[in-house]
């Protein structure tokens, strides 16, 4: 099995200073620019769990940079190019501390959240009756505040707007940006008989212009079902056949974990690690049509990335 890349420690001419996300790390050129390492790592219920997933960086980084060009003429995005399979080098631009979870069916957090008796989430209102992945009416935006540790907490727009975290024309510019970004991913998904179940996206400034920043439509960020089947086994309370990462939050709680104090992550053994490998190497090669094409190389995956990214930047 091929060994995933975990952390990165790189040293870049003009670096001023280096983020390690749960699963990125973003090296800040100059204060102009971001270069962001789509890393090996894997995190579910806010915690970065104890081993990598090979390939799981690429798989990410190249869909991204794929719905990023896809989508340029709805909203400007934050990328330039992607000088190796696991990096994107973009604008530098001042993030706004909200991510925007747009939804198009009743499933994950919000289900467990409805069936536990809410009947509102971030201010939005929803109905008694519903079942489990069932399609809402119209799509709808339940944002949350975005922490740099620990748990991101659900926000009303009303309550971003009131507490100043931005402002209302940028969120009603966001909200618009929102929608139209869903409905391009839904329409690409279903061109590949793939229902886009929820996502989040994320949005930047700079200039004082709005920018989606980040990645988009990935994985990591998105909940796929199979379009095939969907009615059959929404009609019978079955479980959704999908493509996301709530398989690896299902075995997490299957085997006791949902991130809460005291509890133990389950054994990642290397025939589960490689089983989640294919399942987003699957994901890449359903939702964009192409065969993943795994990057090797005779040097060691961090030295790639680093000659690629030094020989980007001197070509500046």
């Amino acid at each position: 099995m091929s060994k995933a890349l975990v952390r990165t420690d790189f040293n870049f001419p003009g670096q001023i200073n280096v983020y390690h996300g749960k699963v990125r790390d973003v090296y800040n050129i100059n204060d102009d620019l971001l270069v962001m390492v789509a890393s090996d790592r894997i995190s579910a219920f806010d915690v970065v769990l104890p081993k990598g997933i090979p390939f799981k960086g690429q798989v990410l980084n190249q869909i991204a940079a794929k719905f990023l060009d896809a989508t340029a003429d709805i909203v400007p995005n934050w990328k330039l190019t992607t000088p190796d399979p696991m990096v994107t080098v973009g604008l530098k631009c001042e993030g706004f501390r909200v991510e925007m979870i747009i939804r198009g069916y009743l499933t994950g957090s919000a289900w467990r959240d409805y069936k536990a008796g809410s009947r509102s989430i971030c201010g939005v209102s929803l109905p008694d009756g519903m079942k489990e992945n069932q399609i809402f009416p119209s799509p709808i935006i339940t944002p949350t505040t975005k922490a740099d540790e620990g748990h991101d907490e659900n926000i009303s727009r009303e309550e971003i707007i009131e507490q100043g975290i931005i402002s209302k024309d940028d969120y009603d510019l966001m909200e618009k940006y929102t929608y139209a970004l869903f409905q391009r991913g839904t329409e690409m998904a279903a061109e590949k008989g793939l229902i886009l179940v929820d996502t989040k996206y994320e949005f930047g400034k700079k200039d004082g212009k709005v920018y989606l920043i980040d990645e988009i439509h990935t994985p990591d960020s998105s909940r796929y079902f199979y379009a095939d089947g969907y009615e059959e086994k929404f009609a019978q309370g079955e479980p959704q056949k999908q493509l996301s990462k709530e398989f690896v939050r299902q075995w997490l709680m299957d085997n006791g974990f949902m991130g809460k104090s005291g509890q133990q992550v389950p054994e990642m053994t290397d025939d589960y690690v490689n089983s989640v490998s294919e399942r987003y190497i699957e994901l890449y090669e359903r939702i964009t049509g192409e065969k993943f094409i795994k990057a090797t190389s005779s040097e060691d995956v961090a030295a790639r990335i680093e000659n690629n990214i030094n020989n980007y930047l001197a070509s500046r």
